[in-house]
């Protein structure tokens, strides 16, 4: 999309504000769930057989156990259990597991039914696209912790295209899921259809992103604490800006 090789696409929410800022991104639609959500989780995931519980089983046997986590631009398999589940816990993924292996949600869930790693973290329609696709699979899994609720994914453009082309894709996005045949298309990637959507949506990911950069900073033992301080402020600034710019969209 930067280099206009590609001019729409189906982003998670992560990859979306990278399209916003670098390659001209604009975030117009969202898909709507089959079950009615506005949206979807992040889940921590272990074998059925497993004897791990709860997040906390997890974190007190971190360094004993092996981590499936999402690629780093996904918004549930890495950036939202990376804050909710580890930042907030004062826990390092990267470093104080046994092993941590980086892959998409499918090969994750895989790899917990087959006991490849102990726990991983996925996306909720991951998990249920999984129980359509490979249920005897998905029957494998158990499902430790939950996230907050994140936004459905959005549907980018570029924002230079071309105004009756744009009206054209909305037009098209906004009415999918009408017909029997659009429906059963639908359901196989459990949506139920397409609703409009802005960069507005963004706003709890940037938040989520400013504050994982606040924690790194604030573990640096060599920056300058003069040059902690004036990052640290302009980083708290932003961080306020958003929220401001969330009451408004709210």
């Amino acid at each position: 999309m930067r280099f206009n090789k590609v001019q729409v696409a189906w982003m998670g929410n992560k990859s979306a504000m990278e399209a916003v800022d670098r390659s001209q991104g604009e975030v117009f639609a969202k898909v709507t769930h089959a079950d009615g959500a506005a949206g979807y989780w992040s889940l921590m995931v272990v074998h059925k057989d497993s004897p791990l519980k709860t997040l906390d089983d997890v974190l007190r046997a971190r360094a004993s156990l092996t981590l499936g986590l999402g690629e780093p631009n996904s918004t549930s398999g890495n950036l939202v259990p990376s804050y909710y589940a580890f930042a907030q816990n004062k826990v390092d993924p990267t470093k104080e597991f046994k092993r941590m292996v980086r892959a998409n949600h499918e090969t994750n869930i895989l790899a917990v039914a087959s006991k490849q790693v102990d726990v991983a973290t996925v996306a909720s329609d991951g998990v249920e696209r999984m129980k359509i696709k490979m249920p005897e699979k998905a029957a494998d899994l158990r499902i430790i912790w939950r996230s907050p609720l994140i936004a459905s994914d959005p549907i980018v453009w570029r924002a230079d295209l071309d105004a009756g082309l744009k009206k054209k894709m909305s037009d098209f996005f906004y009415a999918y899921g009408r017909d029997a045949r659009e429906k059963e298309v639908l359901k196989t990637l459990t949506f139920a259809g397409f609703v409009k959507s802005d960069n507005s949506q963004l706003i709890p990911i940037r938040q989520l992103a400013l504050v994982a950069d606040r924690s790194k900073l604030e573990a640096d033992v060599n920056m300058s604490p003069e040059e902690k301080a004036k990052r640290l402020q302009a980083i708290d600034q932003r961080l306020a800006e958003l929220g401001r710019q969330s009451a408004a969209a709210n």
